[in-house]
């Protein structure tokens, strides 16, 4: 699949970088949209970054691009393969203030230049993705992401008495109690459970619990559960060695998420996944993208979307990915208003259909 898009030609004649921001239920979010020109046309990507600080830091290079080095850390302008744009993007500045301390951060990033890159040179060429993959694209199931904070489901219910055939794909805590999970049950609706067992040092971090993975197991005997605490590690907790039993009893129900950033993450797991939640902006460039769900096929290893609270442009490309490439399975990919702190009365339906016309790289 990257060979088919590596040899695009790409003429980039400007940058340009521009914040965007918006209330969630949770949290402000922030992030930046990534624009390319060059021949008349515009691409365009978005760095999902979660620290709004950081945002600041990227977009002070163009407002400032006089001032001394900061042009030549983005002076990405000339005439490209899309595979020699993403080499001139390793020798690229991106982070003018220090690298973060999370290293996805770096893939965030790095991906919203890649994807504003195969945007423009889409464009440029007159196609599409799926002319380049010679794919169709097909409308896409998604299921709705819902954090269920302190066990508290009136979120989801409220979701529910809107959009009766809502799917749901839950962040499960330690702040359950068994009337949460009788109430999840009682829904049929659960497709996906998060056990955020892979977060290390973020406001998400889900320790291993027993009780709590047994509930899980036990009350969505048909959902896929994601990102337990890895097993077999050697750097292993009590609490995470207490729980490996139970992850390889359900071994075929299994996803990973966090941890995957390329394939030698998927090659490093305790064992062969059936899942895998394929969030683009972990990979960071397309080529480790397109290499792991190759990998994947080969394997009949199940893939579905991940997004991450994109507010711009992000939305639609991963969307547009899962429309060719696994359109079938409970997508993390929700239209954007699932993300507004108050829930539309008349949501959008899953499947997502395919726009009736579109170019370049996303929906």
């Amino acid at each position: 699949m990257y060979d088919a898009v590596a040899d695009l030609s790409l003429v980039v004649e400007a940058v340009e970088l521009e914040q965007v921001e918006r209330e969630t239920p949770g949290f402000t979010r922030v992030t930046t949209v990534v624009t390319l020109r060059g021949a008349g046309e515009t691409g365009r990507g978005e760095d999902v970054t979660y620290e709004a600080d950081l945002h600041d830091d990227l977009t002070a290079l163009t407002e400032h691009a006089d001032s001394e080095g900061a042009d030549r850390a983005l002076d990405l302008t000339g005439e490209y393969t899309l595979d020699s744009f993403s080499g001139a993007l390793d020798d690229a500045d991106l982070w003018p203030a220090g690298l973060p301390e999370r290293r996805d951060f770096v893939d965030y990033r790095r991906w919203g230049f890649e994807a504003a890159a195969l945007d423009l040179a889409l464009r440029q060429a007159g196609e599409t993705l799926g002319d380049r993959l010679d794919r169709q694209y097909d409308p896409v199931r998604f299921a709705v992401s819902e954090s269920v904070p302190e066990g508290d489901t009136g979120r989801v219910e409220d979701l529910l008495e809107r959009y009766p055939e809502a799917e749901l794909k839950l962040d499960a805590t330690d702040a359950w109690t068994d009337e949460t999970f009788e109430t999840l049950a009682a829904t049929d609706a659960v497709r996906v459970v998060d056990l955020k067992g892979q977060y290390h040092g973020t406001e998400v971090d889900q320790s291993a619990n027993r009780d709590l993975y047994e509930h899980v197991f036990e009350t969505f005997p048909e959902a896929v559960v994601e990102d337990p605490a890895l097993v077999g590690a050697a750097d292993a907790t009590d609490d995470e060695d207490a729980t490996a039993d139970l992850v390889s009893e359900h071994a075929d129900r299994i996803s990973w998420d966090a941890p995957i950033h390329g394939l030698e993450d998927v090659r490093d797991l305790p064992f062969q996944p059936r899942w895998l939640n394929v969030k683009p902006s972990r990979f960071g460039t397309l080529e480790s993208l397109f290499e792991t769900i190759e990998w994947a096929n080969e394997r009949d290893v199940s893939l579905y979307g991940g997004g991450q609270f994109e507010l711009s442009v992000g939305r639609g490309q991963i969307q547009e990915l899962a429309s060719l490439l696994y359109p079938d399975t409970p997508n993390d990919v929700a239209p954007g208003v699932y993300n507004d702190t108050e829930l539309p009365e008349d949501p959008p339906r899953s499947p997502l259909a395919v726009p009736d016309d579109h170019a370049g790289f996303g929906w």
